[in-house]
């Protein structure tokens, strides 16, 4: 498994970005995060001590449907099929359908790793795509030193 690198930028800020990309003006390098969150509090949402020990229970156990998985966390059938669709929507897992329709749930990183931007003049944002990609350009200039 690999490093999962995560950034938190409001709204604005990932349409900015996204925006850049898929007009080609943009292209993400290497060490830039994959998966964004809104805020911090989303992010730890999430990412909750709860819902890490299920990815550790994941990866290290492989459980073969929600039963075993159910039995291996102690969480009931239903709340482990919101977190684990909740986690797919965010790349941190891969949910498969396997043999007699039972959904196989897949760790995808071992690691995860948090970017985020403490000073102002480091963040994107105000819609305008120069600015939003000068700012990214500073962010990777910012995370390239360190």
């Amino acid at each position: 498994m690999k490093k999962l690198i995560v950034g938190i930028a409001d709204y604005d800020e990932m349409k900015v970005r996204s925006l850049a990309i898929a007009k080609g003006e943009y292209s993400p390098k290497r060490g830039e995060p994959k998966v964004w969150f809104t805020s911090l509090e989303s992010f730890a949402k999430v990412l909750s001590k709860r819902n890490v020990e299920l990815l550790q229970i994941i990866a290290t156990h492989q459980p073969v449907g929600y039963k075993e998985l159910e039995s291996l966390s102690g969480r009931k059938i239903p709340s482990l099929s919101r977190t684990l669709k909740t986690m797919e929507r965010h790349g941190l897992v891969r949910l498969e359908r396997g043999p007699d329709r039972k959904i196989i749930p897949h760790a995808l990183y071992s690691d995860i790793e948090l970017k985020y931007p403490l000073l102002a003049s480091q963040c994107t944002g105000g819609g305008d795509i120069a600015k939003g990609l000068k700012a990214l350009d500073e962010l990777d200039a910012h995370f390239s030193k360190g």
